[in-house]
């Protein structure tokens, strides 16, 4: 049952929040009040649910059950959300427009459908899962539903992401054709289905997690509250894509394809993805796209096989990610801005923050001894035995290390003029807003050392060459920015994430609307020609009402006078005389001779 109930009660109770929040509006300080009660008590069974590791199962339909299970993969991730959903929460009650029965709720219902994506063990509850959390990060994202923009991005996110979402329905036809009839997430199927199901999962996977070419839908999500998106794009939605891949990392390797496929793509985003996030002029901008390129490691890390280092990389960066969002949120609060150029100083003017920002900055850029420089390298030590992607990761860090440091450079710069002023400004950072990003800032520095100390860390020469990078990189681009004196560079293309949306744009929306106005074009004429043959069919039928049925009737009574006729003829003979039959017999036996002497005479 505990699995039931850590699942079961921020789905239910996030639906009653959302259903009493619209019907009956109560006040705000009793819903946010509610939500925090039920992710402490979501957070206090996901520990016992660490701890016990339980496995569920329930009957869905013939041969499909549902299965739920804790392993070791899984029991950090449902620790995990608890916390980050709990931290998140409580920075929601210090924001006046996010204290509703809809918003607390939704984000319970998500929370919820990402327990169950990590805990199932078969696809048919990790499909509804899958389904859930897309509904609600686009209900989330355009909480702001006045706001068009919002409402735009988060329409981009649901579409990119359903889109991809079509290759876990492919992989669950395929693992049923290849023989696996329980659909279970550790299933192999046989032939040429294993490689269909693989596929499928890579897609819907890449997708999610905002890899390449998918990763522009995260930079729109921006437009979301910020307590959503340390919660969707730091510990949950996004890292959903990974934690999948890192569960079927057997089925990568088996096909031979999938998990080089899989780790370069990591690597490419990594890189590509971080110089995108160093480019940046928006705080908010800017953490999006090193989410991306965090997430790569992790993407990386289940291509070649390195379970244990993508999950530490995914606790840590969850940890990490999640506290910069809440101090970007908390200074678009109290500056009205999340431009770098009017977050000068902020650090200074709000210090308590500002330390918490700077333990993240730190983890962030890799440096030693805090969580993502272990994470990092544990995934960089699986990925040695390829000097190519090993060398793809080291650059990604130093990026990494870049994109951080510039970020700190600025907010502990000396205050400076409002600038991309976009809400009123508060001047005030309440308790509620700076505790849950103290909080996280604890695993965010010592998730690491705690792995170090248990000898599940990586080796001493990944350690001391990324970490020695990092430091390096960090003191090189705060001298750089120390000589320019520069909060922002924007760089064409990578300020524009790489052009991605534009492209998605042009090779795949721009040919699809293209496509559906030629079917509706012929569709149209299919609707014109049975308009047309119904048009017909009307003249027709009333063609033969005044023309064929006074036909049909006159040749019906003209065959009944003739029937009659005849009927009168062939009474005549019948005149009950004796004498006369026999004549007519000798009339007619007269004739038959008659006839066959001719047909003699012809022979």
């Amino acid at each position: 049952m505990l699995l039931w109930w850590m699942s079961g009660v921020p789905l239910l109770g996030g639906v009653l929040l959302v259903v009493v929040g619209v019907a009956a509006r109560p006040r705000p300080g009793l819903a946010v009040g509610a939500g925090i009660g039920l992710a402490a008590a979501v957070l206090g069974l996901g520990v016992a649910a660490a701890v016990t590791r339980p496995t569920a199962a329930a009957p869905l339909l013939t041969g499909m059950p549902v299965g739920l299970a804790v392993d070791g993969l899984s029991a950090v991730l449902v620790v995990t959300v608890g916390a980050v959903l709990l931290a998140v929460l409580v920075f929601a009650a210090g924001e006046p427009d996010l204290r509703t029965g809809r918003f607390v709720g939704t984000l319970l219902v998500f929370a919820g459908a990402m327990l169950v994506t990590v805990t199932a063990t078969t696809l048919p509850p990790l499909l509804m899962a899958w389904e859930i959390m897309g509904a609600t990060s686009w209900a989330l994202i355009g909480y702001h539903h006045r706001d068009s923009a919002a409402v735009g991005a988060a329409r981009t996110a649901f579409l990119t992401t359903r889109a991809a979402d079509l290759g876990l329905y492919v992989a669950a036809g395929a693992l049923l054709a290849g023989g696996v009839e329980d659909l279970a997430l550790d299933g192999t199927p046989a032939g040429v289905w294993l490689h269909v199901a693989v596929a499928g999962m890579v897609l819907a996977a890449l997708g999610k997690s905002a890899q390449l070419p998918f990763s522009f839908w995260l930079s729109g999500a921006m437009r979301g509250p910020s307590p959503v998106s340390a919660l969707l794009h730091s510990a949950t939605m996004v890292a959903a894509g990974a934690y999948l891949l890192l569960r079927i990392t057997p089925q990568l390797a088996a096909t031979g394809w999938a998990g080089p496929l899989v780790a370069w793509v990591g690597a490419a985003t990594a890189v590509l993805l971080g110089l995108v996030a160093a480019a940046q002029s928006d705080l908010k901008q800017l953490l999006a796209a090193s989410t991306c390129a965090q997430i790569g490691y992790m993407v990386l890390a289940a291509g070649v096989g390195g379970v244990s280092g993508g999950a530490l990389q995914l606790v840590a960066h969850a940890a990490t990610k999640s506290l910069l969002f809440l101090a970007a949120g908390a200074w678009l609060v109290a500056l009205g801005t999340r431009e770098l150029a009017g977050l000068r100083g902020a650090a200074r003017r709000f210090p308590a923050l500002g330390v918490v920002f700077t333990v993240g900055a730190l983890s962030l850029a890799g440096v030693p001894p805090l969580s993502l420089w272990v994470g990092k390298d544990a995934v960089l030590a699986a990925a040695a035995h390829s000097p190519a992607l090993y060398g793809a990761g080291l650059a990604g860090a130093v990026v990494a290390a870049v994109y951080s440091g510039r970020a700190l450079w600025v907010v502990w710069r000396r205050p400076g003029p409002p600038v991309g002023v976009e809400r009123k400004a508060t001047g005030r950072v309440g308790l509620a807003m700076v505790l849950p990003a103290a909080a996280l800032a604890v695993p965010a520095a010592l998730v690491g050392i705690a792995a170090l100390a248990t000898g599940r860390g990586p080796g001493v020469v990944e350690l001391v060459v990324s970490g020695g990078l990092a430091v390096l990189a960090l003191a090189v681009t705060w001298a750089v920015l120390e000589q320019r004196d520069a909060a922002s560079d924007p760089s064409g293309a990578l300020l524009g994430w790489l052009g991605l949306e534009q492209l998605a744009h042009a090779l795949v929306v721009r040919p699809t609307l293209a496509l559906a106005r030629a079917l509706d074009r012929v569709d149209g004429g299919l609707d014109s020609a049975v308009g047309g043959l119904a048009h017909g069919t009307r003249l027709l039928s009333g063609l033969l009402d005044r023309r064929g049925e006074r036909l049909i009737a006159g040749s019906v009574a003209a065959v009944a006078a003739g029937s009659q006729t005849l009927a009168r003829w062939a009474r005549r003979p019948q005149t009950g005389q004796l004498h006369q039959y026999l004549a007519q017999l000798s009339v007619g036996a007269a004739a038959l001779a008659a006839l066959a002497l001719l047909v003699i005479v012809v022979r």
